[in-house]
């Protein structure tokens, strides 16, 4: 939490807004980009909960906190973090740090809006339709629309959706409960994408999750 008096908002002075940021990436070029994507340095500084917990102070304070202490706050955060982008970093589906993508990201937070509407976002719901339309021709569609997906759960979650209305596309007319008894086979190496959100789906209407492959 800022003290309002130290940290004033970009409609207060300008100047202070600014150089907050400068110092804010000053600290993300040197301790995120350098560092974290150097092989001398460790993928993370690894500390056990409770230690971590008293390394950064999480408690949420009534008073707010000088620039300095926000500063430093910025870089234990990156400090304790597990860089992404270090070339030994191998735990995710992910790796990697792509200067373009954070410049876009970057641009993106700085504008702060979101693509629900051209009135709100003309260029980015522009940029969306474009992405769409050649995602489209990578699997031979010349038209139709798209949703972008957060995850692998929830685009499981987007598939079952489909398929079941793709099978029985009255259901939104007739309901749920009208439907037959509904079944989903997977493998067992299927893992954590079976959210209890895709099981839970399915139960809705009686239905059955079976975790061996047929």
């Amino acid at each position: 939490m800022a003290d309002s008096k130290l940290l004033p908002s970009p409609g207060g002075d300008p100047v202070a807004v600014e150089t907050l940021l400068q110092d804010v990436f000053g600290i993300v070029v040197d301790e995120a980009i350098r560092k974290g994507t150097s092989a001398s340095e460790k993928v993370c500084d690894w500390k056990e909960p409770e230690e971590l917990k008293q390394l950064l102070d999480l408690e949420l304070q009534s008073q707010g906190e000088s620039q300095e202490q926000i500063l430093e706050r910025c870089r234990a955060v990156i400090r304790y973090s597990v860089k992404t982008g270090h070339p030994r970093f191998f735990n995710q589906l992910f790796s990697g740090l792509d200067p373009h993508s954070l410049a876009g990201r970057i641009i993106t937070e700085s504008l702060n809006t979101s693509p629900y509407t051209y009135e709100i976002a003309p260029v980015f719901v522009l940029m969306e339709e474009e992405v769409l339309k050649k995602l489209r021709a990578l699997v031979g569609w010349s038209s139709g629309d798209g949703v972008f997906c957060p995850g692998g759960s929830i685009s499981n979650m987007y598939a079952i959706n489909l398929a079941r209305y793709q099978r029985y596309p009255d259901c939104k007319q007739r309901g749920l409960r009208a439907l037959p008894p509904l079944a989903l086979f997977t493998s067992k190496e299927v893992g954590k994408s079976i959210d209890p959100a895709l099981v839970s789906l399915l139960h809705q209407q009686g239905s059955c999750f079976s975790g061996t492959w047929h």
